[in-house]
C-alpha cells in the first residue's frame, strides 16, 4: 500500500490550482487517493472529444462541493496530468475538502459514482 502524499496545491490571485491525474477507463467516477503531488481521479469516460475532462469537472464540482463553472482546466487538456483553476477559492478551504475525501493511506473514503 502507498503512504499518503499529500496534493500540491498552489494558492493564486484567482483561486487555487489543483494538479490532477486522469484515470479514464475506471468502473466508477471516484477520486483515488493521491500520487506525487496530485489527485488521482478516475473515471469512467473515455479521453475523447472533451469527455473525459467534463466528467472530472463534473466529479471535482461535486466533491469539493464547487460550481462547475468556477473549475478551469488550465494545463492538460489532452493528457493525464492536468491542473484544475478552482477560481475564487481558498487554499486552507480545498486542503481541508480534500483531508475529508482522502485518507492518510492516501485512499478515497467515499465515491461519486455516476
Amino acid at each position: 500500500m502507498s503512504s499518503y502524499t499529500p496534493v500540491a496545491l498552489v494558492q493564486t490571485e484567482r483561486g487555487v490550482e489543483l494538479p490532477v491525474r486522469a484515470i479514464p477507463g475506471a468502473s466508477r467516477n471516484e477520486i483515488g487517493g493521491s500520487r506525487e503531488g496530485a489527485l488521482l481521479v478516475r473515471i469512467t469516460t473515455a479521453p475523447e472529444k472533451g469527455k473525459a475532462n467534463r466528467a472530472i469537472i463534473d466529479l471535482l464540482a461535486e466533491v469539493l462541493d464547487l460550481r462547475k463553472k468556477d473549475l478551469v482546466l488550465i494545463r492538460g487538456v489532452r493528457h493525464k496530468n492536468k491542473c484544475f483553476l478552482l477560481q475564487g477559492a481558498e487554499l486552507s478551504g480545498i486542503e481541508e475538502r480534500l483531508r475529508g475525501l482522502v485518507d492518510r493511506d492516501g485512499q478515497r473514503q467515499g465515491k461519486a459514482n455516476r
